[in-house]
């Protein structure tokens, strides 16, 4: 495909484009206008269009409470999922605790708030409210652009004239189906953060203070056999040390004096013999 027709495709799709959007403003566009003389009128309604949006907020709250019996307070709370619609993200189970990241429709955040707090004493409570507003629309326009787009593209194919031009057109709707996927992903889950909201929540038993008990005589009596039983043991093996490696050394070391010094007197001999040369 040469430059030229090249060219031809782009400019009759944004011709296409921009006729279409002409249309659905209800309006018409002058290619000679420039973009920044636009009248108040334009500029009072997009103030009032932004004002109108509704605020998007992605809420959390950290909830700690202290209760009797952390495994007897799961039955209420799970009671309190099952009528607000909830459910738990993640679950922790400890000895004396309970750990649990709760996601709540957003319109029942703040009743399912209130009444966790009912269900024991309250040992911290942080809340926050992230706005979000101008990220959601922003995704939200720019996703429903890239679709409308996407329809132009798709359109055009049934009035290419030649491979080329299907390859060109067909080239751009792939690369605008993988920015589609893209934002839609960002779009979704930033649509589930404000849709649902999220609570941790930690569940302590009360802190036993009285753990620790003084043993008992038996207990002291087992301690103190088990002490006397761990030194003879202690006194036995270094006892067997002396026996196996001790005795079989003081042997080696009798020899050698017998060697050198007793009957055969090695050492004796020899030094005579030094002793008869001078």
């Amino acid at each position: 495909m040469s430059q030229m027709s090249r060219s031809a495709v782009s400019n009759d799709i944004l011709s296409e484009s921009v006729e279409g959007a002409a249309s659905a403003s209800g309006g018409s566009f002058d290619a000679e206008t420039p973009a920044a003389s636009s009248s108040p009128s334009s500029e009072d309604s997009a103030a009032e269009g932004s004002a109108s949006q509704t605020r998007k907020l992605v809420k959390r709250a950290d909830l700690r409470l202290r209760v009797e019996d952390p495994e007897v307070t799961e039955k209420p709370l799970t009671e309190l999922m099952k009528k607000y619609n909830a459910w738990p993200a993640s679950t922790g189970i400890f000895e004396n605790s309970r750990s649990y990241s709760i996601r709540v429709p957003s319109l029942s955040y703040d009743s399912m708030l209130a009444e966790l707090t009912g269900l024991g004493k309250i040992l911290r409570r942080t809340e926050n409210a992230e706005d979000v507003t101008l990220r959601y629309y922003d995704l939200e326009g720019r996703l429903t652009t890239k679709r409308e787009l996407l329809k132009t593209y798709q359109g055009y194919l049934s009035k290419a004239k030649n491979i080329d031009e299907i390859m060109t057109v067909e080239s751009r709707i792939a690369d605008l189906q993988q920015e589609i996927d893209a934002t839609g992903t960002q779009f979704r889950n930033l649509a589930n953060l404000v849709d649902y909201s999220t609570i941790n929540l930690e569940i302590s038993g009360p802190v036993n203070s009285s753990s620790y008990s003084e043993p008992a005589i038996g207990e002291k009596l087992g301690e103190l056999f088990g002490s006397f039983g761990h030194v003879a043991s202690s006194a036995l093996v270094v006892l067997a040390g002396i026996i196996i490696y001790g005795i079989p050394g003081i042997l080696i070391l009798i020899l050698l004096f017998w060697i050198l010094f007793g009957r055969i007197g090695l050492l004796k001999k020899l030094w005579r013999l030094v002793g008869g040369k001078k």
